[in-house]
């Protein structure tokens, strides 16, 4: 499966914020790319601008190519509820997602490597599909043999378990997904009433 793997930093700049995670080099040149940089008039964004640059801003904050990001939306419209939330939520269920916000990877380019380097298990079984959507009640955890790995062993001693739907066990070096966690507690600034009028048209 493609993914992208170009500058990380020219996008966080054009996008204004560090979507890929702490970045010091974010944090010198916090303006957007360009030869001119802060110094260019830009003209006035459009509406399908603005909406656009939501949807990319998104499919680059997950690792989501276009057909993948649609094939989620079309997914999220069928579901009983709002479908910008949904959207949001089926994201946040994917495995390598969810390897991340434990703190087995310190990104999601990282977690989708574990996952697909055959290092994660899905209820003690190894799943080396990043994109498979975790059910509630379903247990992530380390492969036994690659629980030694410096990788994962560096990022669990600078992680912390702060998301109320997750439970993690140090000593199994496995997590439980416990619930789909409400919109208002997932911390990226997505705005996913933007993409749902950007398909609509």
């Amino acid at each position: 499966m493609a993914r992208y793997t170009g500058p990380k930093t020219k996008i966080a700049r054009k996008f204004g914020e560090p979507i890929f995670g702490p970045d010091k080099y974010f944090e010198k040149k916090n303006y957007p790319p360009g030869q001119h940089g802060l110094a260019k008039k830009r003209k006035k964004t459009s509406e399908y601008g603005t909406q656009l640059a939501e949807k990319q801003k998104v499919k680059y904050t997950y690792g989501v190519l276009e057909r993948q990001f649609r094939n989620l939306y079309g997914k999220a419209h069928r579901m009983k509820g709002r479908t910008g939330e949904n959207l949001v939520l089926l994201l946040e269920s994917r495995l390598d997602n969810l390897v991340y916000r434990l703190g087995i990877a310190p990104s999601r380019p990282a977690a989708r490597q574990l996952v697909t380097h055959c290092h994660i298990t899905r209820n003690g079984e190894v799943c080396n599909i990043p994109s498979t959507i975790i059910k509630p009640g379903e247990i992530i955890g380390v492969r036994e043999r690659s629980k030694s790995l410096e990788v994962i062993q560096d990022s669990l001693s600078h992680s912390s378990n702060k998301y109320s739907w997750l439970e993690w066990d140090g000593a199994k070096c496995a997590g439980k997904y416990m619930n789909v966690p409400e919109r208002t507690e997932i911390p990226e600034t997505i705005n996913e009433q933007l993409i749902v009028e950007l398909y609509s048209k």
